[in-house]
């Protein structure tokens, strides 16, 4: 027997810092909701806007699977493995953070706010070795289809993670169906709007 849940856009926790407006999916930080903890294996969803030039510094992470996808603007990333980088919209950034990592991340543009999803999910393995990963996608790959983006195997399409967990990413014209087929039997399915409507078995969902 199945479940459906939906959360509403607006029901989602929120942190007005001045720098970062932010709104949680699951509960983080200081918003807590004992009824959004997760959903199965993915702990995070946060929605962030960054104020121009600013950032999180430096800080830990470990036994942590982190993806994050710019969605306006771009980032510069630091970490403790030595990799240095700029992520842009149509990026997406993996980190295993296993047996621990430091990083920072900040807008790498003063004067125009970075639109970001950052997404943890818990690892199938712990204290593996921090390990980081990042590509470029073609929006091509994802008109009216959905593209793969992380997946657990390494040499499938896309970026990989310590779980049996598939992201997928489309953009769809009005009035374009499509049918997703569960990857692993006991998996559920998360589906998020970033923008736009689309019916999701039979609910109309709105932005976010």
């Amino acid at each position: 027997m199945s479940t459906k849940v939906i959360h509403k856009s607006e029901t989602r926790g929120k942190a007005d810092h001045g720098w970062l407006k932010a709104r949680h999916t699951f509960s983080f930080s200081d918003y807590s909701d004992p009824s959004r903890v997760n959903f199965g294996m993915l702990r995070v969803l946060n929605d962030d806007q960054v104020a121009g030039g600013m950032g999180f510094g430096k800080h830990p992470h470990e036994n942590m699977e982190i993806i994050t996808i710019p969605l306006s603007g771009s980032l510069v990333h630091s970490d403790s493995m030595g990799n240095t980088a700029v992520i842009e919209s149509g990026d997406v950034q993996v980190m295993s953070a296993g047996t621990g990592i430091f990083h920072s991340e900040k807008n790498n543009n003063i004067a125009e706010p970075l639109k970001l999803l950052q997404i943890w999910v818990f690892p199938d393995k712990n204290n593996v070795e921090p390990r980081y990963g990042q590509m470029t996608l073609k929006p091509e790959n994802s008109i009216n289809k959905l593209e793969q983006i992380v997946s657990p195997d390494e040499s499938d399409s896309g970026m990989w993670i310590h779980q049996s967990a598939w992201f997928y990413i489309g953009s769809l014209d009005a009035g374009v169906e499509l049918k997703y087929h569960l990857k692993k039997k006991g998996n559920g399915v998360y589906a998020f709007i970033i923008s736009g409507a689309s019916e999701v078995d039979g609910e109309m969902l709105n932005d976010r």
